[in-house]
C-alpha cells in the first residue's frame, strides 16, 4: 500500500481504481451522456452551486488559464489575492495574458485581510475583476473566502476562486459566497487520478465572456 505524504496527488480508493480498470464506453453514446449529467449534478452538490459546470482534461493550472482567458481582455485591471507560492502561479498566468495586475502585499504565512482588499477596490473602480486562492497550499494558510466574497460583492466585480486544495475538504459555498468561477482538480478532495479539472460559472461569468478579446481557439463542431 502506497502511503503518499505529500500535497497532491491524494492516495485513490481501492473502488475508484478499480473503476478506471473498467472497458471503454462509446464517449458520444448514451452510456457517456448519462454519465456526464450524474456527474454534472454530483460536482453542483460539492460546489453548492447552481451554476453550470465545465470538465476540462487539465491539471489546476489549466482551470486557472481558462479562467482568466474567458472572462477578461487584455489591458483588464484584475486584482490579485495572492499569499503564496500557487497565488503567484495565477499572477503569472493574469501577466502572461496582458492583463493589468494589482497586488496588495500579503506576506507568505498570513492571510489576505478583505479591509485591504476592500480599501484597494474603493480606491481603483476600474478594477474589474478580483482572484484569490481559497487554500495556499504552499503555506497551509486558508483565506476567509466567505468574507472576501461580500466585500467583492458590494462592488460587483467578478470573482475568480482557486479552490484547487480546498473544495470537498473545506467550506466553500460558491452561490451564498458570490463565486463567479471556482476552479478545483481531481487529485485533491476528489481523491481521484490527476487529470481533470472542474470549473463553476456564475451567469455573471458568461456574460462576461461574450464580450472579453482574449485571443483563443474557440472551435465548434458543424
Amino acid at each position: 500500500m502506497v502511503n503518499l505524504r505529500v500535497p497532491g496527488p491524494t492516495p485513490c480508493p481501492e473502488d475508484i481504481l478499480l473503476a478506471g480498470a473498467q472497458q471503454m464506453i462509446n464517449h458520444r453514446g448514451p452510456e457517456f451522456s448519462d454519465l456526464i449529467q450524474r456527474v454534472h449534478s454530483g460536482l453542483q452538490k460539492v460546489f453548492q452551486t447552481e451554476n453550470q459546470i465545465a470538465l476540462l482534461t487539465s491539471s489546476g493550472t489549466g482551470a486557472m488559464e481558462a479562467a482568466i482567458v474567458n472572462t477578461l481582455s487584455p489591458g483588464d485591471r484584475i486584482l490579485m489575492v495572492t499569499v503564496g507560492v500557487f497565488g503567484d502561479r495565477f499572477c503569472q498566468i493574469a501577466e502572461t495574458y496582458g492583463l493589468e495586475i494589482i497586488k496588495p502585499d500579503f506576506p507568505y504565512g498570513t492571510f489576505a485581510k478583505p479591509e485591504v482588499v476592500e480599501e484597494t477596490l474603493s480606491k481603483d473602480p476600474s478594477i474589474k475583476a478580483v482572484a484569490a486562492t481559497h487554500n495556499e497550499t504552499s503555506t497551509g494558510v486558508t483565506n476567509d473566502l466567505e468574507a472576501l466574497g461580500s466585500v467583492v460583492r458590494r462592488f460587483d466585480k467578478l470573482l475568480l476562486v482557486d479552490a484547487i486544495s480546498s473544495l470537498g475538504c473545506l467550506p466553500l459555498k460558491t452561490d451564498t459566497w458570490g463565486c463567479d468561477v471556482v476552479m478545483t482538480a481531481s487529485q485533491k478532495g476528489f481523491m481521484v487520478p490527476p487529470g481533470l479539472a472542474f470549473v463553476s460559472v456564475s451567469p455573471k461569468a458568461i456574460e462576461a465572456s461574450k464580450s472579453n478579446k482574449t485571443p483563443s481557439c474557440r472551435c465548434r463542431r458543424p
